[in-house]
């Protein structure tokens, strides 16, 4: 059986909503840790982290930070509108629209869209001392996107936008929390280390790390590095497709600077990702170098990595050549960090090429994450969670974490 054709229905597991953690623990280091190892669960506290992994270890994890990307608009009618800013349109860039200044444009999930009959939206909000004018309207939307084209404009020339979402947005937190978003989740649903806007959803491996727990990490001698990949909305979109080769995967924007680059090459290609996040963005790169060794000059956009490309190519290259070609790649262009896009699936049949621990949450059944752990732990991903179940683990984006190390062949 191919890659395409795994039915999604074997990947399910009853989560009975109790489980699911609605709230975070008071301290973020206090959740339980689940240790896969050997091919035999076993739990501790995550505090305790640096217990499990060995010295010198290389830790990659995901600097973004979510942005309160839900806006909303109350109509002259009443009708209350939603806007959901999923991805930069005008300026195409994480960095520069937060920069805006009176105007940008975003591509957008919009609540309501039927009452929305193309007037403009206005919303009055005070920042400081000061009242600002918000305007939204709709614009033609580009043919390639399925979203929203929305204009935002506003009356004060020194305001940013990232101004405007800090005085008016909303943290978007899960759909499967069933509740509003609290002040409190303005800091919970962040990472400790995120600094990088641009998420609709947090790298949630992140959440369980405090100042604490990376201290011990550097005391061990483990090494910390960073990517960026900022979560879409995507990564909660359901399998609908009876088998995996009918699910349209999700694209997100990813930057690794070239000294990752360079610390993964030294540690052998033997990485500790946290979160699937920063396992998509690494897995990507060695498929990036092998575009970059069959064409030298091909332009930066069109490094992007497309859904099945790391099942339909064969690939020869070693993992550390893949990464030699893009450092190469960088030095060639004058660039400090390669700034693409990737809309990997990983699923069973998939060979990892860096990833050989991983620090992840417990996720939904019939998900894409999900067959992203199986595929890591070699189809033994049902002993993981049900061993969670059966030992009081919370579940999900807020619940416990483990470490999972795949087994061997004679396990």
């Amino acid at each position: 059986m191919t890659t395409k054709e795994i039915k999604i229905g074997e990947f399910n597991y009853e989560l009975p909503d109790e489980k699911i953690a609605k709230f975070p623990l008071p301290q973020r280091d206090h959740s339980k840790l689940l240790v896969y190892e050997n091919g035999k669960p076993d739990e501790d506290i995550f505090y305790n982290l640096q217990d499990h992994l060995p010295s010198g270890s290389l830790m990659i994890f995901n600097n973004t930070r979510v942005i309160q990307a839900r806006l909303h608009f109350r109509k002259t009618t009443g009708a209350l509108i939603e806007v959901f800013l999923l991805e930069p349109y005008l300026p195409a860039d994480y960095e520069r629209i937060f920069q805006q200044r009176k105007t940008c444009s975003w591509l957008c999930m919009i609540g309501n869209l039927k009452k929305w009959k193309g007037e403009t939206l206005v919303r009055e909000i005070n920042i400081g001392r000061r009242k600002v004018t918000l305007r939204a309207e709709k614009k033609e939307k580009p043919e390639s996107s399925q979203y929203e084209n929305v204009c935002f404009s506003w009356d004060s020339e020194d305001l940013s936008f990232s101004e405007i979402l800090d005085a008016v947005g909303e943290l978007p937190i899960p759909p499967y929390l069933n509740r509003d978003t609290e002040e409190s989740d303005k800091t919970t649903y962040q990472t400790v280390y995120g600094r990088i806007d641009g998420s609709v959803a947090a790298p949630t491996a992140g959440l369980h790390f405090s100042d604490a727990v990376l201290k011990t990490l550097d005391s061990k001698g483990i090494e910390r590095q960073e990517v960026t990949l900022h979560v879409g909305a995507g990564t909660f979109k359901p399998v609908k497709a009876e088998e995996i080769g009918g699910h349209d995967m999700h694209t997100e924007y990813i930057c690794v600077e070239r000294r990752v680059l360079e610390s993964i090459i030294a540690h052998g290609a033997d990485v500790v990702a946290v979160g699937t996040t920063s396992v998509r963005t690494i897995e990507s790169l060695y498929f990036i170098g092998s575009k970059i060794a069959n064409n030298p000059e091909i332009p930066e956009e069109q490094l992007h990595v497309d859904q099945w490309e790391p099942y339909e190519t064969d690939h020869t290259l070693s993992p550390k050549e893949a990464l030699q070609n893009i450092i190469d790649y960088l030095d060639r262009n004058g660039l400090h960090s390669l700034h693409t896009s990737t809309q990997i699936i990983i699923a069973p049949g998939y060979e990892y090429k860096y990833v050989k621990r991983l620090i992840t949450n417990f996720h939904q059944p019939q998900s894409t994450l999900l067959l992203l752990v199986s595929a890591f732990l070699k189809g033994h991903w049902r002993e993981v969670y049900d061993y969670a179940l059966s030992h009081d683990f919370r579940f999900l984006s807020y619940g416990d974490s483990s470490l999972l190390v795949p087994p061997t062949d004679n396990v």
